[in-house]
């Protein structure tokens, strides 16, 4: 059999224990399979390797067997009859330990009882027998097996150790009536014992120490050594015992019935005052005036800091107050109080990041690569305060998150969609339970910079004040450059700056910005795309990420233009792209079903190949269709979502002259229509209009998509001409659309959202549009393709509405004869 290299005799310290250091084992063989049938040397133990436990001479002991080493170890010395050496292990995480993880002196044991439960486990009670030391671990067996040599203690004793025996014994009596519940048995049986040898080990095993501890007694094989050490051990655990008792019977009288729950904590905290030890409280205060000092607070907050941790440490432990303190100077340590180094700006990087990111949306990336220019060249500067306004899709998000890869810095995000209390904004204040900073303070303390992008969300839909506090109002603090360097959170009550952070407010519209507000602001609107904007986002980056999603390569799928702009005109009508991707991933989703059941390998889309697909074209160009009869004219809308047509449908029928208004018009829209009503009464002679047929016909205006309100002052230009049309009996030019607010003097006023207004005109095939002349100021916010692809015509009056707009006379069938006729 293999074995390891032995000790010397000099292998022994002077109080008998091994020497430092573990002794490398050789190189390990495989087992045979008679390994168990081999005798064991006469020398030789069966080692039992124990964790926290140490055997003593005369001790008896349970052991709970788990390893199957340990199993077979304690098997065989039940076959064999022979004892076991019980060894504790140094490291008692190993699970498989080898004898650099054993301690080399421990006691042979005998087996006085081995059984296995019902539960499976396995359980034996040892006896100790006498102290050995590992001579040599011997492989090929398939447990642990060492040559010892026993060292017994001599039979006479003299003098000094009989003297140091009493004492010990007396500590050990005294130890026993100073613990609570103590059996008078016990007493006497430790007085009863006989032997200092036996005395020793006894109280050893027994006495509340740990295995360290104790294995330092195990080794002491001198016997004068190993009593002075017990009666060390022994004086400390009276010590320890006697101030227990003292801080029982003082917290007793300090403490009422209701706080008798932190009996067990104080009495903890005074046991370590009273040793000198170190506690977690002492380690925390450390940690937490150490954080202190690496925040590089100011001189303010750092001053404030410093009085707080004084306060928690003069807190008992169990304190309710002293988790908020806690809690509140981890925020403070926690929080980017210091600058970071900002990285160096590389504009021409920076605009090739905008332009990756996103197509098109050219004034956006100017004020953005204008910002960092600025800053470049004067780094102490504040940072811009932007709002992103625009319909739904149109990447004001993914803008924001491009901006700060353009900048190189991180992004907070804070969505302010629905919340209604200013505590969200500005903290609540400590005095609450459960208190914590405002949604500014949360992401910057998440980003862990001050030199960060931070995009405010849904700022227009922010809840109205309440008795919560107005949140709208709490921004202004936030988004002012001469406030926001000493924004102070409600819960910090300390200055915070702000001005390092870029701001980047987004909303769909403005209207339910407060004035204050939107006046901190430099508003940057994004309007709906063109066809062709669409066309090319969709190429660029909708169409491939797409693909990736459905699993798809472009060499297993392509779709072509023609297909993409069939989607865009006949399947989504909007401002912005976010149906239009989600139609995409359709498309791509059907294609991987196909790919996905082996049926084909590539797939071409086109045109012809969307109806079997996405079902039958959801819009169609029915401006021709609804406009082709007196009395219907097609207006252009503003909404929240981007531009749309809007149908101005009049009827007459016999009646006294009065005027009907559907189609959940608002206050401004029926005064526009009155408007317009009036304007063709006092025209009418003009118009051709016969005498007398306005006051003998009831007037019934309808604005079509009954179920949307509908407000604003644009239509009247619309309402004119439809009225118009309705009275004299020439149509509308199918392909016009138009939009302006009218006066009673036949003044065409300027109206607002032109761009998203003549985009929404060209998705709906509409060739000509009619606006405002003092708008044309507004004609270079349209992209040029769609100025290419419309014709505008600007009108001052009313009259050249209706010289543009009706076709003409001639052109027309008679006008229908009146009803009293």
């Amino acid at each position: 059999m293999n074995e390891t290299k032995p000790h010397d005799a000099d292998a022994l310290s002077a109080e008998g224990s091994p020497r430092p250091g573990p002794v490398a084992p050789a190189a390990p063989t495989r087992p045979r399979a008679d390994a168990a049938s081999q005798p064991l040397p006469d020398d030789a133990l069966i080692i039992l390797p124990v964790r926290n436990t140490v055997m003593f001479p005369g001790v008896v002991l349970p052991l709970t067997l788990g390893r199957e080493r340990s199993l077979a170890a304690v098997q065989e010395a039940v076959r064999l009859e022979r004892p076991l050496g019980v060894l504790l292990q140094s490291k008692p995480e190993v699970e498989a330990p080898t004898p650099e993880d054993l301690h080399w002196v421990g006691a042979s044991a005998a087996l006085v009882r081995y059984v296995t439960a019902s539960d499976g486990t396995h359980h034996a009670i040892a006896r100790g027998l006498r102290r050995f030391r590992v001579l040599q671990f011997l492989d090929g067996y398939p447990y642990t097996v060492a040559r010892v040599q026993f060292v017994d203690d001599p039979e006479t004793v003299d003098a000094e150790i009989e003297g140091r025996a009493h004492t010990v014994k007396q500590r050990a009596v005294e130890i026993l009536q100073l613990l609570p519940n103590v059996p008078e048995e016990m007493v006497a049986g430790v007085q009863a014992i006989e032997g200092a040898a036996r005395l020793a080990d006894f109280i050893s095993g027994m006495m509340d120490a740990t295995p360290e501890e104790k294995q330092s007694l195990l080794e002491k094989f001198d016997l004068k050594d190993r009593l002075d050490r017990l009666l060390e051990l022994l004086s400390h655990r009276v010590e320890v015992l006697r101030v227990s008792r003292e801080v029982d019977e003082r917290t007793r009288e300090s403490i009422s019935d209701v706080n008798r729950k932190h009996l067990l904590r104080e009495q903890l905290r005074t046991i370590q005052k009273e040793l000198g030890e170190g506690d977690e409280g002492a380690t925390e205060i450390a940690d937490l005036d150490r954080a202190i000092t690496e925040a590089r607070m100011p001189e303010e907050v750092e001053k404030v800091a410093r009085k707080e941790l004084k306060r928690l440490e003069r807190m008992p432990e169990g304190a309710g107050e002293s988790s908020m303190v806690r809690t509140y100077l981890e925020w403070l340590t926690e929080l980017p109080w210091a600058s970071d180094p900002e990285p160096p700006i590389d504009i021409g990087q920076a605009r090739s990041i905008l332009d990756a990111d996103h197509f098109g949306l050219e004034k956006v990336k100017r004020r953005i690569l204008e910002y960092l220019a600025v800053h470049k060249l004067n780094p102490t500067g504040n940072s811009p305060i932007l709002c992103l306004v625009g319909p739904p899709g149109v990447g004001k998000t993914s803008l924001g998150q491009s901006i700060a890869k353009a900048t190189g810095r991180k992004l907070a995000r804070a969505s302010l969609g629905g919340v209604h209390d200013e505590a969200e904004i500005r903290g609540h204040r400590r005095t609450y339970i459960g208190s914590l900073p405002g949604n500014v303070i949360q992401a910057l303390r998440k980003t862990g910079t001050r030199n960060c992008v931070m995009m405010l969300d849904e700022v227009d839909k922010l809840g109205a004040g309440g008795f919560h506090g107005d949140p709208a109002s709490a921004l202004l603090e936030v988004l002012d450059p001469e406030q926001n360097a000493a924004f102070r959170d409600n819960y910090l009550a300390v200055p915070f700056d702000l001005s390092k952070v870029m701001f980047i407010c987004t909303a769909n519209v403005l209207d339910t910005i407060p004035g204050p507000l939107r006046d901190r602001m430099e508003v940057i609107e994004l309007p709906g795309y063109t066809a062709q904007e669409k066309l090319q986002i969709a190429r660029r980056y909708l169409v491939p990420r797409r693909l990736a999603a459905a699993g798809l390569t472009p060499s297993s799928c392509e779709i072509g233009d023609d297909a993409l702009m069939a989607i865009i005109d006949d399947y989504t009508r909007e401002a912005g792209v976010r149906n239009l991707e989600r139609e995409i991933g359709r498309v791509f989703q059907n294609v991987a079903v196909r790919v996905a059941e082996g049926s084909t390998q590539h797939v071409a889309i086109d045109r012809d190949a969307l109806q079997a697909i996405l079902g039958p074209r959801r819009f169609e160009a029915e401006v021709a269709m609804r406009s082709a009869i007196p009395g219907v004219a097609t207006g252009l809308a503003w909404t929240p979502v981007g531009g749309d047509i809007l149908f101005i449908e009049a009827a007459r029928m016999p009646g006294t002259g009065k005027l009907i208004l559907t189609g959940q018009l608002g206050d401004v829209m029926k005064e526009s229509a009155q408007a317009a009503l009036s304007l063709v009464k006092a025209r009418s002679g003009q118009l051709g209009i016969a005498p007398g047929m306005l006051e003998k016909s009831d007037i019934h205006v309808h604005v079509p998509a009954g179920a949307t309100p509908k407000d604003g002052p644009s239509a009247g230009v619309a309402m004119f001409l439809a009225l118009s049309s309705l009275f004299t009996g020439r149509t509308v030019r199918s392909d016009v659309a138009m939009t302006g607010e009218i006066s009673l003097r036949g003044l065409v006023l300027p109206i607002g959202g032109v761009k998203e207004k003549v985009l929404a005109a060209l998705r709906a095939g509409i060739r000509t549009v009619m606006l405002p002349a003092r708008n044309r100021r507004d004609l270079e916010e349209i992209p040029a393709d769609a100025r290419g692809k419309l014709e505008f015509v600007w009108v001052e009056d009313v009259d050249q509405a209706i010289a543009t707009a009706l076709t003409p006379v001639a052109a027309e069938r008679a006008p229908a004869p009146h009803p009293d006729r």
